[in-house]
C-alpha cells in the first residue's frame, strides 16, 4: 500500500473516531449550558431573599373583668353567710349585718353563674363622701290625716290603713346579694367608696366592706351607707316619690340626685315601695305586725289592689 493510501485509511479512521465522540461531548455541554442558566437566581442562600419567619398568633389573654364571665358572681367558693340577720343598731353598715339567711343564696349572685373572682379594683374613681346614719327615717313632709297606732311608749305613723301581708325577700337581679353574703374577691367593675373614713366597695347597686369574720379574707355584703354617691344608678331601680320629691330606690336604699351623682339618702316617713330586700324581719307590736329592715319600720299596706310597704315614722310618747 502506498503511501497515499494508507494517509486517505488513517484520515477515514480519525474522522470516525471524532464521529464518535463528538455526540456526547455535545450534549454534555448542552445540559451543562441548561443547568447553568436555569439555576441562576434561585439559590435562596446566595440570590433571594429568605422569607420571613412567620409568628404564631398571641393566645387570646383574658381581661381582667373576664376572668369568669362578664357578670360578676361569685364562684362556687363564695357561700352566704348562716345564721338570721340581726338588725343593726343605726350604725352605716359597719358590718353589723353579718348574717343573711342562707336560705337566700338562690337570690344572689350564684344563680345566675357568674364568678367574682377578680381582685382588681379602680381606685382612680374613689370617692369620699359624709356619712349619716344610714336608718334614720326623716319627717313625713304633710300631716297625717289619720290617728297614729300606740304601743309600748311608742306611737306608728301612717299614711295608709294596715294590711297585713306575709314579709317575702325581694332579690333586684342578677347583681344584687343580701346583707351578709360573702364573697372571697371582688369583681373589677367594683367602685371604692370612703364614707366616714369607712371604705366600701361598691359593684352595682351592692356595697360591700372587708371582712375576716368568716375566717378567710373576703368581702361581706352590707347595707348601703347613707352619704355614698355613685354615678349612674343601678340596674333596676324604681322612681319612688319621697318628700315630695322624685327618688329612686334599689335593694333596700334610696337615692337622690345630686350635682355629683346619684346619693343614698335616709327614707322618709310616708314612701311606699312593694319590696324588700333580705335582712328584715316581721315584728310583732301589739296587734300589728311590721317588718323591721335595719332600724327602719315598715307597715304593711294595700295600695291599688298591690301588697305595698310605708316607711313608718316612730316617735316616743311625750311624759
Amino acid at each position: 500500500m502506498n503511501a497515499a493510501a494508507r494517509s486517505s485509511r488513517i484520515a477515514a479512521s480519525m474522522l470516525m473516531l471524532l464521529a464518535t465522540l463528538l455526540p456526547p461531548i455535545a450534549e454534555a455541554a448542552t445540559t451543562a449550558r441548561v443547568a447553568q442558566r436555569g439555576g441562576a437566581g434561585r439559590s435562596p442562600a446566595r440570590h433571594g431573599k429568605s422569607a420571613p419567619k412567620q409568628q404564631p398568633a398571641p393566645a387570646n389573654t383574658p381581661s381582667a373583668g373576664h376572668q369568669g364571665g362578664k357578670d360578676a358572681k361569685p364562684s362556687a367558693g363564695q357561700q352566704p353567710a348562716h345564721g338570721n340577720a340581726q338588725p343593726g343598731n343605726g350604725a352605716a353598715g359597719q358590718g353589723g349585718h353579718q348574717g343573711a339567711n342562707g336560705g337566700n343564696a338562690g337570690h344572689g349572685n350564684g344563680a345566675s353563674g357568674n364568678k367574682n373572682v377578680n381582685i382588681n379594683i379602680d381606685n382612680s374613681k374613689d370617692i369620699t363622701v359624709v356619712n349619716n346614719r344610714n336608718t334614720v327615717v326623716r319627717p313625713a313632709p304633710r300631716p297625717y290625716p289619720r290617728p297614729p297606732y300606740a304601743y309600748g311608749g311608742h306611737r306608728y305613723y301612717c299614711y295608709h290603713p294596715y294590711a297585713y301581708h306575709p314579709y317575702h325577700p325581694y332579690a333586684w337581679g342578677p347583681y344584687y346579694h343580701p346583707w351578709g353574703f360573702f364573697v372571697a374577691a371582688m369583681a373589677a367593675t367594683a367602685i371604692v367608696v370612703t364614707v366616714s373614713s369607712q371604705q366600701y366597695h361598691y359593684d352595682q347597686g351592692t356595697y360591700y366592706v372587708a371582712s375576716t369574720s368568716t375566717g378567710s379574707s373576703g368581702y361581706v355584703v352590707v347595707q348601703a351607707p347613707v352619704g355614698a354617691t355613685v354615678s349612674t344608678l343601678p340596674q333596676g331601680a324604681e322612681t319612688v316619690t319621697m318628700d315630695s320629691t322624685s327618688g329612686w330606690y334599689y335593694g333596700g336604699a334610696y337615692y337622690e340626685k345630686t350635682k355629683d351623682g346619684y346619693q343614698v339618702v335616709a327614707p322618709v316617713a310616708g314612701t311606699v315601695v312593694q319590696n324588700l330586700p333580705d335582712g328584715g324581719k316581721e315584728v310583732k307590736i301589739g296587734d300589728q305586725t311590721y317588718v323591721q329592715v335595719g332600724d327602719t319600720f315598715y307597715q304593711p299596706i294595700q295600695q291599688n289592689g298591690k301588697n305595698m310597704y310605708e316607711v313608718v315614722q316612730v316617735e316616743a310618747e311625750k311624759g
